[in-house]
């Protein structure tokens, strides 16, 4: 049986970053419930751990987290993307797009094209070294983020995507209801 799984493992035996965070909310607020804070601070704190490392092979192909997120867009959605398409693909602002496409242009990974009807639009795709460059270091990613995930097992990562897919999926639909 996983240790997690038995009797008695709860916020005051847990023994990471955040179950000291809550440990010291209850004792100067014990009528508090910190129960979201818990889950809360678990994700965000995952999503920081993983930030720091999961760029280490981007990092050696010069590219930041970010600017790999706009070339998969553009590779795995298989077509021409405009700017405020790919802002919506990558979760992105409009701004930070575009100066990071700048850097991508540049670099040769990806080419503009105008629009024959509106020469404000511009269509992009990725260049033959940026579809090489995302092919070649994605099967390397993928590999570190198993490594990473590899402390749980199937059926707990499965149950685990499951919860994350869940919790996602609601909170993007509260965010469009709130139109942020």
């Amino acid at each position: 049986m996983d240790p997690s799984d038995q009797a008695g493992v709860g916020p005051l035996t847990r023994n990471d970053t955040v179950a000291a965070v809550v440990r010291q909310w209850q004792a100067v607020r014990p009528e508090l419930d910190t129960g979201p804070m818990e889950i809360i601070g678990r994700v965000n704190r995952c999503a920081a751990l993983l930030q720091q490392t999961e760029d280490a092979p981007l990092r050696r192909t010069g590219l930041s987290r970010p600017e790999f997120d706009l070339l998969g867009a553009l590779r795995r959605t298989g077509h021409e993307l405009t700017p405020g398409e790919l802002a919506r693909e990558t979760f992105s602002s409009g701004a930070a797009v575009t100066k990071r496409l700048k850097l991508l242009t540049e670099r040769g990974l990806v080419e503009r094209r105008g629009d024959d009807r509106d020469r404000r639009v511009a269509h992009l795709r990725l260049t033959d070294a940026g579809r090489d460059l995302v092919d070649g270091i994605l099967p390397e990613q993928l590999a570190y983020e198993s490594a990473v995930l590899s402390a749980l097992d199937g059926g707990r990562l499965d149950e685990l995507a499951d919860l994350l897919g869940e919790l996602l999926s609601r909170l993007e639909g509260h965010m469009r209801s709130l139109r942020v």
